[in-house]
């Protein structure tokens, strides 16, 4: 079955609330697997045109990324099982909600200018909830010496991959049914958000608080 790919903005809003992200690619010596912390940038319209983030200067993968940097980047978003004690009807089965997303990409590093401001927006980005957010420059005189064992890139995105199974195919009294005793309430905040043109509800739109 073919699911939902989302808007730009559920993309966006996916890598947003969950960055930590699998950075795959296959070299001379094998496959590689990375996981690591991402900031998208989006263009316009909001689609998602590259990806930050920063790795070890000692990570295999920097070599082969640097031989060949084609390679794809995966987003796994909220998911859970959905149990049929839910479900008011008899014969319905259960099954497994996820919101998932995969990039094809070519990868370039960075500078050692560039690597600061890297670091720099994935910290703003991790510490915006907190009350007085921590800074990089927080790090003092130990600063110098933790930028200079990281390198920064930024993975341009050639093609995208986004499906959003959250409930889309459930008649909507199902829906319904499962909204109202669904455990988590960041996976039932994403399947309002996908399903707001049939759900009679204030919170069509999810809040990043909710969904994140």
């Amino acid at each position: 079955m073919d699911f939902p790919s989302g808007t730009n903005g559920d993309l966006a809003d996916l890598v947003a609330a969950y960055p930590l992200a699998w950075l795959t690619n296959n070299g001379p010596a094998g496959f590689f697997a990375t996981p690591l912390p991402l900031i998208a940038e989006t263009g316009p319209d909001g689609a998602v045109v590259a990806l930050i983030g920063h790795c070890s200067r000692r990570n295999a993968q920097v070599a082969a990324l640097r031989a060949d940097p084609r390679a794809q980047i995966l987003f796994m978003g909220p998911q859970g099982y959905v149990s049929p004690a839910l479900v008011s009807r008899p014969h319905w089965a259960p099954t497994w909600n996820f919101a998932v997303a995969t990039f094809e990409v070519t990868v370039a590093f960075g500078e050692d200018s560039e690597t600061l401001p890297a670091v720099r927006l994935l910290t703003e980005h991790a510490e915006a909830s907190q009350g007085r957010p921590w800074q990089v420059e927080d790090a003092g005189e130990r600063l110098p010496n933790l930028l200079s064992r990281i390198i920064s890139f930024r993975a341009t995105v050639h093609a995208t991959d986004a499906r959003f199974k959250l409930g889309q195919e459930e008649d909507v009294d199902v829906l319904r049914e499962i909204l109202a005793a669904y455990p988590d309430p960041v996976m039932a905040g994403w399947m309002r958000r996908l399903n707001a043109d049939r759900l009679d509800t204030d919170d069509a739109e999810a809040i990043i608080g909710e969904t994140g």
